[in-house]
């Protein structure tokens, strides 16, 4: 595996997904698609059907000799050949005269991986469910959790966590939308031979195509060229946005549990050892995975593209590389999405450390709203100025930012003291923060019962 996996690690479920991408799942893809192209070519008439039943019956992993095929792989250096010499010696003689009837190892190689895919990308949207769907009740429930908006890692304006788990769940609608409406151009197979023109099979290899294309529930290539490769830059690329979510999430996690902060925490198995020398330690596990994976995953899409425009109509560099691109980035988002899931799940907001954190500035958090009061009266431009001089005199000077303002005579003028206080409340500016979460809240719901009923 390529993922990047910690003692965290061993404690997640992985929903089956490893499972998907062994090599005994290859091998059995493998005979799939060995199999529906003899049954697609048999009904055109391209080799016999008896031919195909016996392909069909007798293309299972345990009539594979393993040991054989390792010992022919040693002999010739091949990397599919012996895999169909054993399934030639699996069938008579004379139904082994058509297996692997017309087409190239690509053909089935490619098809196979991305079937693969396939499997794992339906694990991951039903994950992507789970994710938003915890991320929804946390935004319900803390939509009226105040606490301090940040801009450029500084406070800017008051904002509940709810909110800030809105973002993330619009975030996430949207990266379902782009998995979703990828799948008709990534999921795809070839038959096209060996170099996609269907040369061994012109009166039925479209035919072909199209029916391993139904029988498997795959899409067929229109043009079933072994030079295209955008199709699966689009899928990595997109696998590597997704991540970029939580990848967000996680640094958000990793830096608010900060003692300095406190906002949040992971959630806590007690005896959970963080280091070996420092007793005290609790570690953020869950977030530093997401982000040492993520950041593993963002480099793949650029090798990619390097090997994507490799000349002529083939070319096993390109191949070689696509399929480690390919099992690399799986192996990476899977262990991201786990993490991700269990921390949008188990994840601690600490309201009172919000509130205290947005209240450490006494008031300075409010200027924009004393600011826009004020500038009813004088002006958005004055207004400015005016709240800009208090402003910069209280933090530059270390004063009193409410005494500032109630000396202020052109302030004290327009507003009365305990109007000047109520407004410097943080819990009072807080915009349409908790209608958002709410908003967005039931929005990710509705999603996540759509997801469940696509991919179930």
């Amino acid at each position: 595996m390529r993922a990047l996996y910690d003692s965290k690690s061993k404690t997640i479920d992985d929903r089956g997904i490893k499972a998907l991408l062994s090599n005994e799942a290859k091998y059995s893809t493998w005979l799939m698609f060995e199999s529906m192209l003899a049954q697609a070519q048999a009904e055109q008439g391209f080799i016999p059907q008896s031919a195909a039943d016996e392909i069909k019956q007798k293309a299972k992993i345990e009539n594979i000799d393993f040991e054989e095929m390792n010992r022919i792989y040693q002999k010739i250096g091949h990397g599919f050949v012996p895999f169909l010499k054993v399934l030639v010696n699996a069938c008579s003689e004379e139904s082994g005269k058509y297996i692997h009837y017309g087409i190239t190892t690509q053909n089935i190689q490619q098809s196979s991986q991305l079937y693969m895919m396939k499997t794992v990308h339906h694990k991951f949207m039903l994950l992507l469910s789970e994710i938003i769907e915890n991320l929804s009740n946390l935004a319900s429930k803390t939509k009226t959790m105040v606490m301090a908006g940040r801009t450029h890692g500084r406070h800017a304006i008051p904002i509940t966590y709810g909110y800030k788990v809105s973002v993330w769940i619009s975030d996430f609608i949207d990266c379902y939308q782009r998995m979703k409406e990828c799948e008709k151009r990534v999921f795809t197979i070839m038959m096209g031979g060996a170099v996609g023109a269907f040369n061994s099979m012109p009166g039925v290899g479209i035919a072909v195509q199209k029916r391993v294309a139904e029988l498997t529930g795959m899409e067929a290539m229109e043009v079933p060229s072994r030079n295209l490769s955008t199709h699966k830059l689009e899928y990595i690329s997109n696998l590597a946005l997704m991540a970029n979510i939580c990848h967000k999430i996680g640094e958000e996690v990793y830096s608010t549990t900060l003692e300095e902060i406190a906002e949040v925490s992971e959630g806590f198995t007690k005896g959970t050892v963080g280091s070996s020398t420092m007793p005290h330690k609790i570690n953020p596990k869950l977030a530093k995975g997401i982000i040492a994976n993520s950041q593993k995953l963002y480099s793949l899409p650029s090798v990619g593209m390097y090997s994507a425009v490799r000349p002529y109509e083939g070319d096993s560099s390109s191949y070689m590389l696509f399929d480690g691109l390919l099992e690399e980035a799986l192996e990476l988002t899977t262990e991201i999405l786990l993490r991700t899931e269990e921390l949008s799940r188990t994840i601690v907001p600490h309201e009172e450390r919000m509130l205290h954190n947005v209240l450490r500035n006494k008031g300075l958090d409010n200027t924009e709203y004393v600011m826009m009061k004020m500038a009813e009266k004088l002006g958005k431009d004055k207004a400015h100025s005016l709240l800009y001089d208090e402003a910069i005199k209280t933090a530059a000077d270390g004063e009193d930012f409410y005494t500032n303002l109630i000396k202020n005579e052109v302030i004290t003028a327009a507003f009365s003291c305990d109007e000047i206080k109520e407004m410097l409340d943080p819990r009072a500016y807080i915009g349409l923060s908790a209608e958002i979460a709410e908003k967005e809240s039931k929005r990710g719901l509705a999603i996540v019962q759509e997801i469940k009923q696509q991919y179930k």
